[in-house]
């Protein structure tokens, strides 16, 4: 469920794997688990991160499920000496080589595992969430001290460069994302020592960079876990340096211990726990708490298009609900309650909202893992661009064995085997931290790329699951001798593209060959510089641990550089709309040779100088796809939702029934202008007080279409005063248009649906695009009078 006061819920949006009515019906690729909203360009749309929770929630709603032992046998695959050669007796191997430490036989360095056993004693106590922090770390870093000498055939040796530990949090971690800034409370975390350490040094005036000397880290480390990774530390934490975030929760009105740990431990067959897998909103469905009703947002009634001036919509909000506190105050999670406050995300989404955090402060990170503990139940999560895997729950005090092989399997990762790129090095530039990149290209030698991550015009991605899609600054010698003529810079696009769609660089190929024959294309469509592919599929690990359709949505990783453009909604007025028009004349010629975009938003609206004149670019074609085609694969996203035709946000339209067509694009580019205009004043951004649509943004995609569908009937109570009159009227005109076109099919389908048959809509002439098109310029007087050369 989604937090209270806020707007738009994960249950007005369908499933991306709710199957729809018929495979055969399937005309469009459904608006599914990839679906970005304010979570791929949060700076551009302006809204504030708390708004992302009901789209993390919706992402956590969709998580596959695998056994515990498929992921614990997964991750010792990863953490062993030979990752690439499969070793399925790996998970027994482990399980029986980890009992001395279960049953207290095994001391290091003055650390004896008799105190796991003592710790986990404590655990068991009745009480508050709170006390449980101190004995699970107690437990946790005392049997990584003792498994560090284990040996198993075939596993690598613990990695001294990570080093890593448990450490008490509970403390607001902050996080910059463009223009707003994070502040969450994760309860625990695994971390490398050294970053463990580091507040304290910096607290005590300690020096870093000091020779490694094996001794004295034997005593750091110990000196840490007695004392000080079971407080809070001084200082927050960086989020680059989490490895792995803990979050607990004791069952509402826990008032009896918990069931102690054995006296002994042997090697059992798993038992499933209670419940096996953890749904959203377990603790509030088991032990529910007084407090208002989260019901879904009401849908259309009918599943034909929502147009119609008969049907009402909820009316939106005017303005910023949350204008009148901090930025930081309102990104804040709810305090921890011995109740469960409704208000209070669900442990799950909690946890989602941590990787979110986790994802966003390092490039390109593959994958995470995060824990959740509820009682004596230890759920392991897995967090990539294709979705989220939950494993089965492991009760870790009376299947103490298990957990003990998963704290030996993480204690031999690499930074990569946490998910962190190898590719992408931090490195630190004029005191800014930025990632480079390199490698060897058959044409240009060696490729050097500088991505300048700091940088105020870089766009960062926020959020799960999707593209994931971060444009930075790039500096780079060897593009730079190449393209020596560019003067305006160059950005880096690093985004996960779908495996088994045509790749954005085969798709500009193909506008490229167009341009040569098409004024309205040439010079208005981005110069692709450069671009490579990083093949790690994400359906790797789902192979592995027997989810199914593993390679359904499987990602890879591109990286593309491109001539750096300016945003559209730096501009107003006739600015404004000759560059809109310029995108739009070049859009419907490559729709009618066969290149559909799919994804017009302000965001893909650019432009450039060229002799003096503004140049409009139809930016970014990693959604579109080519005529020739094969039939959608229903796992990536058919646009942004704010920006979404009406017929495609519908019931139907989200089912993936309603046939993508030119006329959706085309209304797509008539919301983004009103987007620009009732949300920009000379090219910034209004304040959240003055500006409308915010709804918009954070809404799923029905309810969306719903507050759109508002709009659409009640245009003047949009009117602002900062709206020129001549923009204002031509904004009128266009709805005006939209709406009869709309009205005309909505009441065509009712006649179809009375007969029984199916809504026509899926066949589109070319003629039907010129009159689409033509309907707005031939009906609306300002289109002319702004269409006018200036004098």
């Amino acid at each position: 469920m989604s937090p209270a006061g806020e707007t738009g819920t994960s249950s007005a949006t369908p499933r991306a794997n709710a199957p729809a009515h018929s495979a055969s019906k399937i005309k469009s690729t459904p608006n599914s688990c990839r679906t970005a909203v304010i979570s791929e360009n949060i700076g551009v749309l302006g809204v504030n991160v708390k708004k992302v929770r009901p789209w993390i929630q919706r992402d956590i709603e969709q998580a596959k499920e695998c056994k515990a032992d498929a992921m614990l046998q997964a991750l010792l695959q990863r953490a062993s000496s030979s990752p690439e050669t499969q070793q399925p007796e790996l998970l027994q191997k482990c399980l029986k080589a980890v009992l001395p430490v279960c049953n207290g036989q095994v001391s290091a360095g003055g650390i004896y595992s008799s105190g796991v056993e003592t710790a986990l004693k404590r655990y068991v106590r009745p009480g508050v969430e709170n006390n449980l922090y101190a004995p699970f770390i107690e437990a946790t870093n005392i049997a990584l001290a003792c498994l560090e000498d284990i040996k198993v055939d075939g596993m690598r040796a613990p990695v001294p460069a990570v080093d890593m530990i448990c450490q008490q949090n509970d403390m607001p971690m902050y996080q910059n994302h463009q223009t707003v800034k994070s502040a969450r409370k994760p309860d625990l975390v695994f971390l490398p020592l050294n970053s463990a350490c580091a507040p304290l040094e910096d607290e005590k005036g300690g020096k870093k960079g000091k020779q490694k000397d094996d001794g004295k880290d034997d005593e750091k480390r110990k000196a840490h876990m007695v004392k000080n990774a079971m407080a809070k530390p001084p200082a927050p934490l960086p989020w680059k340096d989490v490895l792995a975030c803990i979050e607990f929760k004791r069952k509402t009105g826990r008032k009896k211990s918990i069931k102690p740990p054995q006296s002994s431990y042997k090697v059992n067959d798993y038992v499933p726990t209670k419940p096996e897998y953890l749904p959203v909103d377990h603790l509030k469905t088991e032990d529910p708490a007084p407090g208002p009703s989260h019901a879904p947002a009401t849908q259309p009634a009918s599943d034909t298009a929502i147009v119609s001036s008969g049907l009402t919509a909820a009316q939106p909000s005017k303005g910023g609900s949350s204008s009148k506190r901090k930025a930081a105050d309102t990104l804040q999670s709810a305090p921890k309650k011995s109740r469960i406050d409704p208000d209070e995300p669900d442990v799950t989404v909690q946890t989602g909202m941590y990787a979110a955090e986790m994802f966003a402060a390092n490039l390109a990170v593959n994958y995470l893992i995060n824990l959740i503990v509820i009682d004596d139940v230890m759920w392991i999560w897995y967090y990539d661009r294709q979705g989220t895997i939950q494993s089965s729950g492991i009760n870790f005090i009376q299947d103490l064995p298990r957990f003990m092989v998963l704290l030996y399997a993480l204690q031999r990762f690499e930074l990569e085997d946490w998910g962190r790129s190898k590719d992408f090095l931090p490195v630190q530039v004029e005191g800014k931290r930025c990632h480079e990149f390199k490698i060897k290209d058959v044409e240009l030698g060696e490729v050097d790329l500088l991505l300048h991550t700091s940088h105020d015009e870089s766009v960062t991605h926020y959020g799960l699951q999707g593209r994931a899609t971060n444009v930075v600054p790039v500096t780079s010698d060897a593009l730079a001798k190449k393209y020596e003529s560019i003067q305006d810079g160059m950005v880096a696009k690093i985004f996960w593209g779908e495996a088994n769609r045509t790749s954005e660089p085969e798709i500009l190929k193909r506008v490229e060959e167009i341009a040569k024959a098409h004024d309205t294309v040439k010079d208005h469509i981005p110069e692709l510089l450069w671009h490579h592919t990083i093949t790690n599929p994400t359906s790797a690990i789902r192979e592995a641990l027997g989810v199914p359709e593993p390679t359904m949505g499987s990602g890879v990783l591109y990286i593309l550089a491109f001539r750096k453009l300016h945003p559209i909604t730096k501009l107003h007025g006739k600015e404004l709309f000759d560059v809109w028009y310029q995108c739009i004349l070049c859009h419907v010629m490559l729709w009618k040779q066969g290149v559909f975009h799919r994804d017009v938003s302000p965001c893909n609206l650019m432009w450039y100088w060229k002799d003096g004149k503004r140049v409009g670019v139809l930016n970014d074609y990693d959604l579109s796809s080519l005529a020739d085609d094969p039939a959608p694969r229903g796992n990536e996203r058919t646009g942004t939702v704010p920006f979404m035709a009406l017929e495609l946000l519908s019931a139907q339209g989200q089912r993936g029934e309603v046939k993508y067509l030119y006329r959706h694009d085309l209304e797509s580019f008539m919301w983004c202008f009103a987007w620009i205009c009732l949300r920009y004043e000379n090219g910034a951004l209004l304040p959240v007080k003055s500006r409308r649509l915010d709804d918009w943004a954070t809404s799923g995609a029905v309810t969306c279409g719903m507050l759109k569908l508002y709009f659409l009937n009640n245009l003047k109570e949009y009117r602002s005063p900062h709206i020129e009159s001549l923009m204002w009227k031509f904004l009128v005109e266009c709805f005006v248009v939209l709406k009869k076109e709309a009205d005309a099919r909505y009441y065509l389908g009712l006649q179809w649906l009375s007969d029984g048959d199916e809504q026509p809509n899926s066949e589109e002439s070319e003629s039907d695009i010129d009159g689409f098109l033509q309907a707005f310029k031939s009906t609306t007087s300002c289109w002319a009078a702004f269409s006018k050369p200036s004098q």
